[in-house]
């Protein structure tokens, strides 16, 4: 994975993408106003829907030319 950034922002699933050649989901999200896809056959893909609608803070990446989001952790709350 190539030009790594974080973003902080809240996560919308766009939508679900058709499933990998092993039946692994895979999903279109959106975050801080960047849309990225779950990699093929990430283990991401099955917890990705978790974190919809909330603040999370998020590694994207170009793999393969395409945007794609590595991990995902829900952002810290500041009191």
């Amino acid at each position: 994975m190539k030009n790594i950034t974080r973003h902080t922002g809240i996560l919308t699933v766009v939508e679900r993408l058709a499933s990998s050649y092993h039946g692994n989901p895979r999903y279109l999200v959106n975050v801080d106003g960047y849309t990225a896809r779950t990699m093929v056959d990430a283990s991401l893909g099955y917890g990705i829907t978790n974190f919809d609608g909330k603040k999370v803070s998020a590694t994207l990446g170009t793999h393969y030319g395409i945007l794609s989001i590595e991990s995902v952790k829900l952002a810290e709350k500041i009191i």
